[in-house]
């Protein structure tokens, strides 16, 4: 299903689950689309309903001009779920996909009852970092910088074989005004005080070998929300969702189970 922004933008959605049912959204990260999250679907709780969406500027989205506000792109989370008919969803986020959740559950929180947020940070480089990878990008193109990208996010195990093919292939195929334009959106992103003003449901999951967002990280802004819960997959890097799925899944439908928004033992068909 496309869904269409306040501003014009067309959004490629996927919803599965049963009708009804408790709502989980997906997130994905810089220069991924909906297709991360592949392994960890048939592992999540049956009854569950689970809504996935290309972030503007990826996959089958559209890619606007940019740069990109990060105001845009959480308007655009609010667009796909009202479009979608839900309320209070847990939102699951990696990365950029994890920035949007965290401005979503500041502004919403009549559509967020809990977060996931995975390899992500209120904050993550400074403007100085994203202006060079920006120009990086203008000036040669997604393609070259791959290497160093895919070296910064993947763990030892995933460095070779079917995960780092899809990834490689995913983010070369990110149309460049998408991904300079989200850089644009976390660059400008600090979402430090905010987040610590939130009092709801988190859950944090960092990967132990995650090189662009590292754990310390991650688990400084977690603690930034009392009372939420962090933990760290080993042997994952930065898509820790493709990397380690069986991990990943399950610290998540124990936080499903936990927060009343997933049956106890409900496993997918």
């Amino acid at each position: 299903m496309i869904v269409t922004a306040r501003d014009g933008c067309r959004l490629a959605t996927r919803i599965e689950g049963p009708e009804g049912a408790p709502a989980l959204v997906l997130a994905h990260g810089l220069g991924m689309d909906m297709t991360l999250w592949d392994a960890v679907l048939p592992l999540l709780p049956g009854d569950v309903r689970v809504l996935r969406y290309d972030l503007r500027g990826h996959g089958g989205s559209d890619a606007p001009e940019a740069p990109y506000a990060m105001g845009q792109m959480i308007s655009d989370a609010e667009a796909v779920i009202e479009a979608h008919g839900l309320r209070d969803t847990v939102f699951a986020g990696l990365s950029l996909g994890g920035m949007v959740a965290q401005g979503l559950a500041v502004k919403r929180l009549d559509l967020v009852r809990g977060l996931v947020l995975s390899n992500t940070a209120a904050k993550i480089g400074t403007p100085k970092l994203w202006d060079e990878r920006i120009a990086a990008i203008r000036r040669a193109g997604i393609a070259a910088q791959a290497d160093a990208v895919l070296d910064r996010w993947l763990g030892r195990d995933a460095r070779h074989g079917p995960v780092a093919a899809r990834a490689r292939r995913v983010l070369t195929g990110t149309a460049i005004e998408g991904y300079v334009g989200a850089s644009a959106a976390v660059s400008g992103t600090d979402f430090w005080t905010p987040v610590s003003g939130l009092r709801l449901p988190v859950l944090g999951l960092a990967g132990s070998e995650d090189r662009s967002v590292p754990a310390d990280l991650m688990r400084e802004t977690v603690e930034l929300v009392p009372g939420a819960r962090f933990e760290i997959i080993r042997r994952a890097g930065h898509l820790a969702p493709a990397e380690r799925p069986e991990d990943w899944a399950a610290h998540v439908a124990q936080f499903l189970r936990a927060t009343g928004h997933a049956g106890a033992d409900q496993a997918a068909p």
